[in-house]
């Protein structure tokens, strides 16, 4: 009999909708360890990705053909292992799209109209204009890495009036951004904009991408926003950059190391807010992974008919 293991509590409805998809298998749904480490050997696909899989997955006697990631991001994955074993990889992308772009805009906000620092004032009942004076309608953003994340996001610019300015591989141009560039041409946007959003996966061609040289070429008022990944950043430039003006500020949610470090000057730079690594998080997650993404896959799968959605290319890894 072909199984399915589900290493992740899901409602009883969307287990039934599966079951309903495949009903000659055996489905077996469970994030308690004791339980699926008995199933993942023999199962032919396997959704959400738990610690200790690779001893089970990478043995010869495995018969695992599809992982279905519950993650956006894929970059702490084997995916050498899973691309030598010809494994099949879908990712969760584009579950984030609304509530990461609402955190953007969070950030964007609270850093040009000074809610941070109202916060702050609050906390010790200081009456303080704090020179507020900026705003974002009509300034320039940068999106760099225009996914869904970055698409979302174009949108949301759109709105405020914004000139929106892309980043991404292929240059291809999209609705929303009125500009767009390759990888290549980074040096060429950062000058001109007013706010810098990194919404790229991590990969070779992406760690360590902003540094010293990137943060001089932009503006003393910008402000940068990552909601990518830390380790896209080399973290004490940042720190320099903001420390010494040569950047206006920043809104950071993720870190080269997480949960980041009490030692970190991040923590106590006026010009900077923080999110502990949740811009993702929303009520709707399980939600979309399954109704947008596995479901389908699922169909797409026993069927033949068409591909998967957000397969990984590995050779781009992601």
């Amino acid at each position: 009999m072909r199984k399915m293991v589900i290493t992740h509590m899901i409602e009883q409805h969307y287990i039934d909708q599966i079951k309903d998809i495949i009903p000659d298998w055996e489905l077996v749904v469970s994030k308690d360890k004791e339980v699926w480490q008995k199933h993942v050997k023999d199962a032919e696909i396997i959704a959400s990705w738990k610690k200790g899989l690779e001893e089970f997955i990478f043995t010869s006697e495995s018969k695992l053909k599809w992982f279905q990631s519950w993650s956006a991001g894929v970059d702490t994955l084997p995916l050498e292992g899973l691309e030598s074993r010809n494994i099949v990889l879908t990712s969760a992308n584009g579950v984030h799209a609304y509530p990461i772009s609402e955190t953007i805009f969070a950030l964007m906000l609270g850093l040009t109209r000074k809610i941070h620092t109202y916060v702050r004032n609050q906390q010790t009942k200081t009456w303080h204009h704090a020179n507020m004076a900026l705003e974002m309608h009509e300034k320039t953003v940068g999106i760099i890495g225009v996914g869904k994340i970055g698409k979302e996001t174009a949108k949301i610019a759109k709105a405020f009036r914004m000139n929106v300015l892309g980043v991404r591989h292929s240059g291809m141009p999209i609705d929303s951004v009125h500009e767009m560039f390759t990888s290549d041409q980074l040096d060429l946007v950062l000058p001109k904009c007013d706010y810098v959003i990194v919404t790229l996966p991590l990969t070779k061609e992406t760690i360590q991408l902003f540094g010293a040289e990137q943060f001089k070429q932009m503006k003393n008022t910008a402000f940068f926003i990552n909601i990518g990944r830390g380790e896209i950043v080399v973290e004490a430039d940042l720190i320099h950059a903001l420390k010494d003006g040569t950047i206006a500020g920043a809104g950071l949610d993720v870190f080269e190391k997480e949960p980041l470090s009490e030692e970190s000057q991040l923590w106590n730079l006026e010009n900077v807010i923080i999110t502990p690594h949740t811009s993702g998080s929303t009520e709707h997650y399980d939600k979309r992974v399954i109704e947008n993404i596995l479901i389908p896959n699922l169909k797409s799968y026993i069927s033949k008919t068409t591909p998967l959605i957000n397969q990984v290319d590995f050779s781009k890894g992601y």
